[in-house]
């Protein structure tokens, strides 16, 4: 029977598509960790992924809270060595308000970096799932890239740029968390470097999850078809296309990336800026 010290831990904050597809490339022979804000999405991903062969458990986590993700950290430390964290919890624009965006998808995922950082084994490495929408913005300059990347995690959802005056939207709070999703990661890599341990971002485009239906029959519906018709390679990404990038980023083929961001997209953003979809 394994014990604490020789049980690897796989961390799945998340239990949708994107994170169960990653789960099932890198926790084979490991214990998979599912943690869900829902019981109810939990216990359906623990389902499946059990019904496979993997060892699974499960608790709550609310990635806006930080008792919350403390004890998530905790609790995968208390099991075995953290080996790997998989990061996919978030907020899309149709779901919430920019208030909620800001507080789930940027202040969560910094605590998760935070907090996991502290409890990540040697020859560790994590994933955060960011977005396209993080490369779509405009560049920010220098000085707002430093703050969001390395402001004190209980610090960031007070800093100015953040503020109802600047955000007033939820798309923008979408993209404004999603870029600094991939600039918290390049912070984080110091610290977890230090654990020797790594860390990346991957930024999906159109992937065809439940989440992304909701939004492509949402109200910017005819936005996301013509990205589909437009982008280099004519149509939308599948869960387990990110699960192969994951799996190379989390593996030993990965060793020697860390503190990126893979904008896996399908070409929307080469072609917003040089392509058909600069034209229209």
């Amino acid at each position: 029977m394994d014990t604490p010290q020789n049980t690897e831990v796989i961390v799945l904050i998340g239990a949708g598509a994107i994170g169960q597809a990653i789960a099932r490339r890198v926790a084979s022979g490991k214990h998979l960790l599912l943690a869900d804000v829902r019981e109810s999405n939990a216990k359906a991903a623990s389902d499946g992924m059990s019904s496979m062969g993997y060892q699974v458990s499960t608790q709550l986590v609310d990635v806006s809270s930080r008792e919350s993700v403390h004890s998530l950290a905790t609790a995968a430390a208390n099991i075995g060595n953290v080996t790997g964290v998989i990061h996919t919890a978030g907020l899309s624009p149709t779901q919430a308000s920019p208030e909620a965006i800001l507080k789930v998808d940027l202040y969560g995922t910094a605590l998760v970096l935070e907090e996991f950082g502290q409890v990540i084994a040697q020859g560790g490495s994590g994933i955060v799932i960011a977005s396209m929408a993080g490369h779509m913005l405009p560049a920010l300059g220098a000085e707002q890239d430093a703050a969001l990347a390395q402001t004190p995690t209980d610090e960031l959802l007070s800093l100015p740029m953040l503020q109802p005056d600047q955000i007033s939207d939820s798309a923008r709070a979408y993209g404004i968390s999603k870029r600094a999703n991939s600039l918290r990661v390049q912070s984080a890599a110091v610290q977890w470097g230090e654990r020797g341990a790594r860390v990346n971002a991957i930024s999906p485009g159109i992937i065809y999850t439940p989440l992304a239906k909701d939004e492509m029959t949402g109200p910017n519906a005819a936005g996301y078809q013509r990205m589909i018709e437009l982008c280099a390679v004519r149509r939308g990404g599948t869960p387990d296309e990110v699960g192969a990038v994951a799996a190379l980023l989390m593996g030993l083929d990965g060793a020697f990336i860390t503190g990126s961001d893979f904008l896996m997209d399908g070409g929307v953003v080469a072609s917003m800026r040089f392509g058909a979809l600069a034209r229209r």
